[in-house]
């Protein structure tokens, strides 16, 4: 095949996408694209290359012989585009770095930390991003995330050991009592939900509270403990500097649910110095909490 038969890279996308994450809905919201958008790219990638790809399957899809041939193919085309540029944004040293961090804990532990970095470091460019679970590093511009590691890594990156997740029960000191007998209301993350059914089995001493209420993230559950709404099964580092201070109480202390945090950033990209520096930071503010 000529280099001018090859197929629209639009088209060859759509499909890798599909392929990738065996579902045209989810590739359609991935590429910010309708449902009959991505079908349609498919179909005609299809027609063009006089190739059956998808055949259906239940109420799916799954791969062809060819179609996973194909699929194998421009995964790997895209991967090493992606990775280039990459390596080519990090190694013209103009561009910031890009941190992605999970909400509540850029909320709650790094923007708190970040300007004692930034003091010492003026010359590096850092920009924020919110994200959490698994991310595509070379589509979304991101240089180094940190994220909890209770999903699937991927074999390209590189992840480097940040802290364990230890988790317990946080309240206004005034609530102490009412912990005591059972008469609270327990507040939950939805990110979580399973987090205090888990915990209370984890503790069958500790009283049942008479209700439990779930709210978006783990920021807002810690606000409203500090409003004295109720008890909040809290992340140790969302919590750390309001127990010190003394605004939150922890009567149970905090115990590692058997999960940790971690750096990623890809393998193949590597780290600049900049980036290098930030990850020896934010390892050093790990440790010290």
């Amino acid at each position: 095949m000529k280099r001018a038969d090859v197929p629209s890279l639009d088209d060859l996308r759509a499909f890798e996408t599909v392929a990738r994450l065996g579902s045209v809905r989810q590739a359609a919201v991935e590429l910010s694209l309708t449902h009959g958008a991505v079908s349609r790219r498919v179909a005609k990638l299809s027609e063009d290359l006089g190739l059956r790809l998808f055949e259906p399957a239940g109420r799916g899809l799954r791969l062809t012989r060819d179609g996973a041939a194909l699929s194998e193919a421009t995964t790997t085309a895209f991967t090493i585009i992606e990775n280039s540029l990459s390596a080519i944004r990090a190694g013209s040293g103009s561009s910031p770095i890009v941190l992605s961090c999970e909400r509540s804990l850029a909320m709650r532990w790094l923007i708190p930390r970040l300007s004692a970095f930034q003091d010492r470091h003026p010359a590096i460019e850092i920009h924020l991003s919110t994200g959490g679970g698994s991310l595509d590093f070379g589509r979304e511009r991101v240089t180094l995330a940190i994220r909890r590691l209770d999903f699937a890594l991927d074999p390209a990156w590189s992840v480097q050991d940040l802290m364990p997740e230890r988790v317990g029960p946080v309240l206004a000191p005034g609530l102490r009592d009412r912990f005591a007998l059972g008469d609270y209301v327990a507040l939950g993350s939805r990110t979580r939900p399973n987090a205090w059914p888990d915990w209370l089995g984890a503790h069958p001493q500790v009283p049942r509270p008479r209700s439990l209420r779930l709210l978006d993230h783990h920021f807002l559950m810690t606000e409203a403990a500090l409003g004295g709404l109720g008890v909040a099964l809290s992340p140790e580092i969302i919590v750390s500097a309001d127990v010190a201070l003394g605004r939150l109480a922890a009567p149970c202390g905090f115990m590692p649910d058997g999960t940790r945090y971690g750096l990623i950033h890809p393998r193949a990209s590597g780290l600049t110095d900049s980036a290098a520096t930030l990850c020896d930071w934010l390892r050093s503010e790990a440790v010290t909490g």
